[in-house]
């Protein structure tokens, strides 16, 4: 079986020579960056907000357990069922029994990363389930048979044509359909699934400590229908997306908007304390929160990498990297992509086959100077590069091959000492994959520079 990595290489060079591919990125990502820059503006001192963002996440990370028992008190105490999930496996048992105790026949999904990170849809399919996204991205990519492309905008890759082509495959729409029919289409077509669901199930930005509520923002609406219309609601979050207080709110929904998606607030923003009272006419009678770790309490344990706990999964930093920018998403084949995606998935996939991905950065830093929380990205992936440098099996190799390198590079005249031919047919036969096949031949000169100089008495 081909190893990530080398899949990875592959798909890196077919995606980065497609020139209609990386038109399409970086359209969409040039759309966002013009409205983050504007969005920026909002903010009389955007500093100073980062500032204060990335105290507020180092102080959960600091008191981490004391304010996860105070979120579970507080939940239980809105009447909240609350579960702790180490793993997949843990997740999908208490699904289960949820499915049978209500003869689940339908779920409505609301957008939500960590949903796609357990292979939830896949869960319910197997359990003779119907699950639908309800966010139109997120439906986008479920309808094409893919996973999102990216953490904010799922089906980044595609471009209008692309849809209106899935549309008429799947719904013998116009393929010449416009973005705001297709719209008008799936609001019709989803109000139904609303409508006859036995369960939502949705994400969660912000466990809320003080409150034991659970923050969430979306742009579509489609967010409080899944949590409204069905009797029953599961939330399933990380149990890194802690706030100590309900007033943080008023500084991370900001900042998670305009580094988002650049608007000064998302169009809707929920808090959910409970399962509807007696007196509430909408909301659902049951709400379980699962409380996932996931690999999480693994960087947690690593001192050097925690801080990316703090990650608010705005997506800013994969729309600042070149990197993410000419690859795209699927090239990564994990669920977080993009400097973030590299760092943490390492710890999250528990093998550390993933480690790779650390390397696919230049360390330029842009993905840390435009962190919200101010997490230092490209520290941590030069961080995890010497991590996994120092426990590979071809250190010893390696070492060898540099030691004796800059023996020779040092050393002038043990260099000029051999035959440019010999240099020029190291370079076709095993140097060209070092150098790589699609740049210009490095052809050594029949002479170095030192005797040309020397020849001509300068």
């Amino acid at each position: 079986m081909e190893s990530k990595s080398k899949i990875f290489q592959a798909k890196s060079e077919e995606v980065g020579f497609n020139r209609e591919h990386r038109r399409i990125l970086n359209y969409n990502i040039g759309q966002y960056d013009k409205a983050v820059e504007k969005g920026m503006h909002f903010f009389r001192d955007i500093e100073n907000a980062r500032e204060q963002a990335s105290k507020i996440k180092d102080f959960v990370l600091q008191e981490f357990e004391q304010l996860l028992i105070r979120f579970e008190k507080n939940a239980r105490g809105n009447g909240c069922e609350v579960e702790w999930a180490s793993e997949a496996a843990d997740v999908y048992k208490i699904l289960g029994k949820i499915i049978a105790s209500e003869d689940v026949r339908t779920v409505v999904k609301m957008k939500s990363m960590i949903s796609e990170e357990l292979e939830i849809n896949q869960f319910l399919n197997k359990n003779k389930v119907e699950s639908f996204e309800t966010d139109l991205g997120e439906f986008i990519v479920q309808l094409a048979g893919e996973k999102p492309y990216h953490i904010v905008t799922p089906a980044m890759h595609k471009s209008k044509e692309d849809v209106a082509a899935l549309f008429h495959q799947k719904y013998n729409m116009d393929p010449a359909s416009k973005p705001e029919e297709i719209t008008g289409f799936v609001r019709d077509f989803l109000r139904e699934k609303f409508m006859s669901a036995q369960l939502g199930i949705t994400g969660a930005n912000f466990l809320i400590a003080e409150t034991g509520s659970i923050g969430l923002t979306e742009n579509e609406g489609n967010g409080m229908m899944t949590f409204s219309w069905p009797k029953t609601l599961v939330v399933i979050a990380g149990i890194e997306r802690l706030v100590p207080e309900l007033t943080d709110l008023d500084l991370f929904w900001p900042l998670l908007a305009v580094h988002g998606t650049g608007q000064h607030v998302t169009a809707y923003n929920t808090i959910l304390s409970g399962p509807a009272k007696s007196t509430e006419g909408d909301g659902p009678s049951r709400m379980v929160v699962i409380l996932f770790d996931g690999g999480r309490t693994r960087l947690f344990q690593d001192l050097d990498m925690l801080v990316a706990l703090k990650c608010l999964r705005c997506g800013a930093c994969l729309n600042a990297c070149p990197v993410y920018k000419n690859i795209g998403g699927f090239t990564y084949q994990t669920t977080y992509t993009g400097p973030i995606g590299s760092i943490i998935s390492r710890y999250m996939d528990g093998t550390q086959d993933m480690g790779f991905l650390n390397f696919a950065s230049s360390l330029c830093g842009k993905c840390t100077g435009t962190c919200p929380v101010k997490i230092p990205l490209h520290k941590l992936l030069l961080e995890n590069r010497r991590k996994i440098v120092e426990t590979s099996d071809s250190v010893g190799v390696e070492r060898f091959f540099f030691s004796n390198y800059k023996k020779l590079m040092m050393r002038r005249r043990k260099l000029e000492r051999i035959n440019p031919k010999w240099k020029n047919k190291a370079m076709t036969t095993v140097g060209i994959k070092v150098w790589g096949p699609r740049r210009d031949p490095l052809v050594f000169a029949k002479e170095s520079f030192h005797l040309t100089w020397k020849k001509k008495g300068f």
